[in-house]
């Protein structure tokens, strides 16, 4: 199977989530791996929602992850046809080919020329829906019971430019809302204003500090007040206001103790509750895996690089701590700088090296 065909195909199935469910996808996909020996099983946590796991047998399995649900276009009008899957002066176009439909065509590719191949240990592809909505498709696969097996080692295929990435922030979102009692905008003192409340509890956040040590590659935690809403009318005491908060964590942080300390700290007038509530990841640079992700690399690139860090959460946040906190990379094709973008694309040079930089890591893994 050829990766680059195998990605213009995956991009011309619509996956905008919420509209466009991934079961098309997610059927092509598991089809393939079906077809080339793998024992496949399909798990829906909503009508359409499909999310794939395929398993070749053998202990200490090599997983392999990735996502096919992408985001909406965007208003601005597209140069290229955002489902047509274009090639154009060495660059492939449309929504997901960068996040992250190649890197699941070169993992799917890797894997249809192993299965030829005699192993001795397993291997195991995680392609999964609804990542880009707080990983739900990960996190479904980790609550049924035996769905996703076992593993030792673990590649996300995100978009890194095939740069291995061994670490990415977590992210927790908060929904943060201050309650009062409404009265006439000419009596306040009859009311309690839940918008003067908040405006305390925004404070107090925007003077937050961390007790945490910054990672060496990851840097320090982040908190950003990213909404603020309260009241209905100007003539009326705001009886509910409602802050947005997006906190960017490192790995060393239990995202449970951070929501007691800000709880705490914003007393009983605040009532906080998570949105998005995913860890951060972290394999050190001279792990054993890691190093054996570099030297693959350094085999068909030609060039050895540094372990990076990635801006985004991945479906790892949940996959990882799932299979026991296994050493994880994060290496795909895409590029970093084009997800979500109007016109994305990738280069169909980084697909076709990277079906070669996963069939490396595969049988360095699963022949040793």
């Amino acid at each position: 199977m050829n990766a680059v065909e195998l990605t213009r195909e995956l991009v011309k199935i619509d996956t905008i989530i919420p509209a466009s469910p991934e079961r098309p996808c997610a059927e092509r996909v598991g089809k393939l791996l079906e077809d080339a020996g793998f024992a496949v099983s399909r798990h829906e946590f909503a009508p359409g929602r499909t999310s794939v796991v395929a398993r070749r047998a053998g202990a200490d399995a090599l997983c392999l992850a990735g996502h096919i649900d992408t985001v909406p276009l965007g208003a601005a009008k597209w140069k290229h046809d955002p489902f047509g899957g274009e090639l154009s002066a060495g660059l492939l176009y449309g929504r997901g080919s960068s996040d992250m439909k190649s890197g699941v065509a070169a993992m799917v590719a890797a894997a249809l020329d192993l299965a030829r191949m005699p192993l001795r240990k397993g291997l195991v592809l995680v392609i999964v829906a609804g990542e880009e909505t707080g990983c739900e498709g990960a996190a479904h696969l980790a609550r049924t019971s035996g769905a996703l097996g076992t593993a030792g080692a673990m590649i996300v295929g995100e978009p890194t430019g095939n740069v291995p990435v061994v670490g990415h922030k977590g992210a927790l979102w908060l929904r943060a809302v201050t309650r009062g009692v409404t009265a006439h905008g000419s009596m306040p003192e009859k009311g309690v204003n839940a918008v003067v409340k908040a405006a305390r509890a925004v404070l107090a956040l925007a003077a937050w500090k961390f007790d945490v040590a910054p990672d060496p590659l990851l840097g320090h935690p982040t908190l950003n007040v990213g909404t603020f809403q309260g009241g209905l009318n100007v003539n009326s005491v705001p009886d509910q206001a409602v802050i947005g908060v997006d906190i960017r964590t490192i790995p060393a942080q239990r995202h449970a103790e951070l929501r007691k300390r800000l709880q705490d700290a914003l007393g009983g007038d605040v009532e906080i509750e998570p949105i998005v509530d995913l860890e951060g990841i972290r394999t050190a640079e001279d792990h054993p895996f890691v190093q054996s992700t570099i030297d693959a690399v350094a085999q068909v690139t030609g060039e050895r690089p540094k372990p990076g860090t990635a801006t985004y959460f991945t479906d790892a946040s949940v996959l990882t701590p799932a299979y026991g906190g296994i050493p994880t990379v994060v290496l795909g094709p895409g590029e970093m700088a084009l997800c979500h973008q109007t016109d994305e694309h990738c280069r169909v040079e980084r697909v076709e090296q990277a079906v070669e930089i996963y069939s490396r890591i595969a049988r360095a893994w699963c022949e040793a």
